[in-house]
């Protein structure tokens, strides 16, 4: 497997969607272990890695990557992981003028990765704390952009700022709605766009059935897609019927940051005008190219492979159902 590429990309071109990301950054504590310790349990892992990471981080990159003009509204702390946040992000293509620097250490999630891919994650917000609304500045930004992607590792004041201003000015907004919790109906009234896991979507409607989980969310929401992992995504919308697209095949080697590459990767097709379907195929090649590789922002594909990968899923169901691939 060819590592990502490390180096600064070029910038994409003007006509790239222009993407917001309003949410966290913190740097990732991961332990890769054989197993997953049980409660009260030590086990002896193999590798430890500090990996810039955060969902707000990982789908601006991901976003990045996948061919967006991508924009990160945030907070880090005044230490060392601050500045490589920044790096990292700088690195990546994503423009870090609005995210701000606080007094204080920088948000850091502690990772334990087993070897069937599988993950458990305790987040320590820090700096990201202190987001509790917009600061001067970032309405312009929002307000210039064709999509906002949030997630829920801010406070929830700040999550609720940017969405509305979002929704003021017409642009698409997307939620992930992780760490899961029950939001209330101001948030999702302003939203356009959830993309829920399977569990994720249970938590928000009590539903345990994707199918019916999706459902239940459009009384709430416009659209809805719901990722199920292995199993691939299902998408449903006001006025249509669902549709469920299967997952690019791969082999995990660590699924953190798998939906943060799929959601970032989605909001970049969405914006480019693809059929929801279409998009959701081509998220998931990025999150196929994604859990193949460990750790969350630094494993993320490029567009050109993303491409490439998405061509060549197409063409091996093409050939397996006799249909010529468009």
């Amino acid at each position: 497997m060819t590592p990502p590429t490390t180096g600064g990309p070029p910038p994409p071109p003007s006509s790239a969607p222009s993407v917001v990301v309003f949410g966290s950054a913190n740097m990732d504590l991961v332990a890769y272990v054989p197993t997953a310790p049980r409660r009260g349990e030590t086990v002896a892992g193999r590798e430890f890695r500090t990996v810039p990471g955060g969902k707000g981080v990982n789908q601006a990159v991901a976003a990045a990557r996948a061919g967006g003009r991508v924009t990160m509204i945030g907070a880090v702390g005044d230490d060392a992981f601050g500045a490589r946040l920044r790096e990292a992000l700088a690195g990546a293509g994503v423009a870090t003028g609005p995210l701000r620097t606080v007094p204080g250490p920088s948000g850091t999630a502690h990772i334990v990765v087993d070897d069937d891919g599988g993950n458990a994650i305790v987040v320590v917000p820090g700096a990201n704390a202190s987001v509790t609304g917009l600061a001067p500045g970032d309405e312009p930004v929002l307000a210039a952009a064709d999509a906002l992607l949030l997630q829920l590792e801010l406070p929830l004041d700040g999550v609720l700022a940017a969405a509305r201003a979002a929704r003021a000015h017409g642009v698409l907004t997307v939620l992930t709605p992780a760490p899961a919790r029950p939001l209330p109906d101001e948030l999702l009234a302003a939203v356009d766009l959830v993309v829920p896991n399977e569990h994720e979507a249970e938590t928000l409607t009590g539903r345990a059935d994707p199918h019916a989980a999706a459902v239940a969310l459009l009384e709430r929401v416009p659209e809805v897609v719901v990722t199920l992992g292995a199993h691939g995504s299902l998408w449903a919308a006001r006025g249509a019927e669902p549709v469920a697209v299967p997952a690019v095949p791969a082999h995990a080697v660590d699924s953190t940051a798998a939906g943060d590459t799929f959601t970032g990767a989605l909001a970049v097709a969405r914006c480019e005008g693809r059929p929801m379907p279409e998009a959701m195929a081509w998220a998931a090649a990025s999150a196929a190219l994604s859990v193949a590789r460990p750790g969350a922002s630094c494993s993320m594909p490029g567009r050109a492979e993303i491409d490439e990968r998405f061509r060549a899923h197409r063409e091996q169901d093409a050939r397996q159902t006799g249909e010529v691939p468009r």
